[in-house]
C-alpha cells in the first residue's frame, strides 16, 4: 500500500469520526423543536454540551489533512464550491452561537429564537454534507486545469438532494438513539417513541438512495465486481442497520447506538470504495478527475505528515475518550448548565 492510499484512508477515518460524533449532535438539534418544555430542551442541550465542540475538531483535522496531503483538491473544492461552503460555515457558526447564547436570558422569545436557529442550522449542516457527498458520487464539471466550471446550482440535482435528505434521516436516527441513552423518566419515554419513526425514515431513504445509485451511478459498484471480497462491507452495513431495531426492541440502547455508529462507518466505507482512487470525479470528462495521485503532495511531504499523524492522532483519541468517559451517564440538571 503506497502513501497516497494510506492518506486516502486516514482522511476517510477522520471524516468518519466527524460523521459519527457530530452526527448525533446534529440529530439532537433536529429533534430539539419537537419538545416544547423548556426543561426538556435544556436537557437536550446538556446531553451534547460537554462534547459538541470537541466533536467538530474531527472536521477541522480532516480538512487540515486534506489540505496538506491533497492540496489541489482543497484548492478546487474551496474555490469552486465557495458559496456552498460559505453557507456551511455560516450555519456552523450560528449553531455554535445558539448553543452558547440560548440560556443566557430568561426571555421566552429569546430562547425560542435561538432554539429555532439551533434546529434549522442542524438540518442545514446535515443536508449540505449529504449534498456534498452526492456531488462527489456523480461527479462535478472540471476542466483540464482541474478548475470547477459550474456554479452553485450545478451542485443541486434530484440525486444530490436525495443524498442530503438521507444524511438528515441518518443523523436524526443517530441523535434519537443517543438521547435515549442520556435521558430518563418522562422525557426518555417521549424519545423512545421517536426512535422507531426515525429508523423507518432512514431505511426508506437508504433503500431509495441505494436503488437509484445502482441504476444511475453504476461506477460506484465497479470495485465490488473486481474484488468480490469487498462485498463484506455492504453485508456488514446491512447487518448493522438491521441490528438497530433489534437492540431497541430488547431495550439495549447502548448496543443500538454502537450499531448506529457502525452503520455510519460502513456507509462511508462504501462511499470511499466506490470513488477510489478519485477524490473529485469529473463529469462529463472523467480524464480531468482529481485523484489521490495527480492531486497529492510530494512523497516527502506525505511521509513527514504521516509521522506527525502517528504521533498526534492518539492524543486526539485519548482526549475524546476521556471527555466521553467523564461525562458518561444520564443528564443531571444544575443551575450552571445550559
Amino acid at each position: 500500500m503506497d502513501l497516497n492510499t494510506i492518506w486516502f484512508i486516514l482522511i476517510g477515518v477522520l471524516f468518519a469520526g466527524y460523521a459519527i460524533l457530530d452526527g448525533f449532535d446534529l440529530g439532537v438539534g433536529m429533534l430539539h423543536l419537537l419538545v416544547k418544555n423548556d426543561l426538556h430542551r435544556r436537557i437536550f442541550l446538556n446531553a451534547i454540551g460537554p462534547v459538541w465542540d470537541g466533536n467538530e475538531v474531527w472536521l477541522i483535522t480532516g480538512g487540515g489533512a486534506l489540505f496538506a496531503a491533497f492540496p489541489e483538491v482543497y484548492a478546487t473544492v474551496f474555490s469552486g464550491f465557495y458559496i456552498a461552503l460559505f453557507l456551511l460555515l455560516v450555519v456552523l457558526v450560528f449553531r455554535a452561537v445558539a448553543i452558547e447564547f440560548r440560556s443566557k436570558r430568561e426571555s421566552t422569545r429569546w430562547r425560542q429564537n435561538w432554539d429555532t436557529a439551533f434546529s434549522v442550522a442542524s438540518y442545514l449542516i446535515a443536508f449540505l454534507l449529504g449534498v456534498a457527498m452526492g456531488n462527489i458520487i456523480v461527479g462535478v464539471p472540471l476542466n483540464k486545469f482541474h478548475e470547477f466550471v459550474g456554479n452553485f446550482w450545478t451542485l443541486i440535482s434530484p440525486y444530490t438532494v436525495l443524498t442530503g435528505i438521507t444524511t438528515v434521516a441518518l443523523f436524526m436516527m443517530h441523535g434519537a438513539i443517543y438521547l435515549v441513552l442520556k435521558t430518563e423518566g418522562e422525557l426518555q419515554t417521549i424519545v423512545k417513541r421517536w426512535v422507531n419513526n426515525t429508523i423507518i425514515f432512514f431505511v426508506i431513504c437508504y433503500v431509495s438512495t441505494t436503488m437509484i445509485t445502482l441504476v444511475y451511478v453504476p461506477h460506484m459498484t465497479q470495485h465490488f465486481k473486481d474484488f468480490p471480497i469487498l462485498f463484506i462491507v455492504p453485508l456488514l452495513n446491512m447487518l448493522a442497520i438491521a441490528n438497530i431495531p433489534r437492540e431497541i426492541y430488547h431495550q439495549r440502547y447502548g448496543w443500538a447506538f454502537i450499531s448506529s455508529c457502525a452503520s455510519i462507518a460502513a456507509l462511508l466505507a462504501l462511499f470511499a470504495i466506490g470513488i477510489f482512487p478519485n477524490l473529485v470525479p469529473s463529469n462529463p470528462n472523467p480524464e480531468y478527475s482529481l485523484t489521490i495521485y495527480n492531486a497529492a503532495s510530494s512523497q516527502k511531504t506525505l511521509t513527514i505528515m504521516l509521522i506527525i499523524a502517528i504521533i498526534g492522532v492518539p492524543f486526539v483519541l485519548a482526549y475524546t475518550t476521556a471527555i466521553y468517559w467523564t461525562f458518561r451517564g444520564k443528564v443531571k440538571m444544575e443551575d450552571l448548565n445550559y
